[in-house]
């Protein structure tokens, strides 16, 4: 189905029933963000959307990665960490986290009342104020989505811990506006280069702006 048949049958076509009922129930329509994202997303594509704030940018980031989450075998808890969210700003991060409660909790529900036995999907933050006892609890549960900033994630990627991240297959930056052109920028850069190395496979890379430009 090419994008102009897509936008008349649906871009929620895209998904698993749950995942499709749970949107219909809980929003009028996708924004443009959203539509022209998931489709990019679904096909494997890397991908940086840039759209204003407010117009669902997050959810047009996670809900692909929600739906094969929710969707797919739960693979061996050493593999569980496949979502991994970047945030330049803490407070950004605790509010993602906050935003992912809603949708996994409808999925769930909708998988429930046709009889699909969901899987329990979890949520982790990792930050600099994130205590060391939660840190090795993450290193021996790993977590299906993880949260965290560039400074932590280089923290991350240099420590024995690191090994939580090799089943990664989804990569979400967030802001990159705000970091693209600075020092800290560029140690991301190499942070994501790290990672790269060290996952199985490439992860697909989903970049998120308000103002980035140009979008090459």
């Amino acid at each position: 189905m090419d994008r102009v048949e897509r936008a008349f049958g649906g871009v929620l076509d895209l998904f698993s029933a749950p995942v499709r009922d749970w949107f219909r129930a809980t929003f009028a329509d996708p924004t443009a963000v959203q539509e022209r994202g998931w489709e990019e997303v679904a096909a494997g594509r890397h991908v940086l959307m840039a759209a204003p704030t407010g117009s669902g940018k997050t959810l047009a980031a996670f809900l692909w990665c929600l739906d094969r989450l929710s969707s797919e075998p739960m693979p061996a808890e050493a593999e569980r960490c496949r979502v991994l969210y970047v945030s330049p700003l803490k407070a950004l991060a605790h509010d993602v986290d906050r935003n992912l409660r809603s949708p996994l909790v409808g999925i769930r529900h909708q998988m429930e009342n046709v009889g699909i036995k969901p899987p329990d999907i979890s949520v982790a933050i990792r930050t600099g104020d994130t205590p060391a006892d939660m840190r090795r609890s993450m290193e021996r549960h790993p977590p299906d989505i993880l949260i965290t900033t560039p400074e932590s994630l280089f923290l991350l990627l240099t420590s024995a811990a690191r090994k939580i991240l090799a089943s990664v297959r989804w990569l979400i930056v967030d802001e990159i506006h705000s970091v693209a052109a600075t020092k800290r920028g560029s140690h991301l850069v190499l942070s994501l280069e790290r990672l790269c190395e060290l996952t199985r496979v490439e992860p697909q890379r989903i970049g998120l702006s308000a103002t980035q430009r140009p979008l090459e």
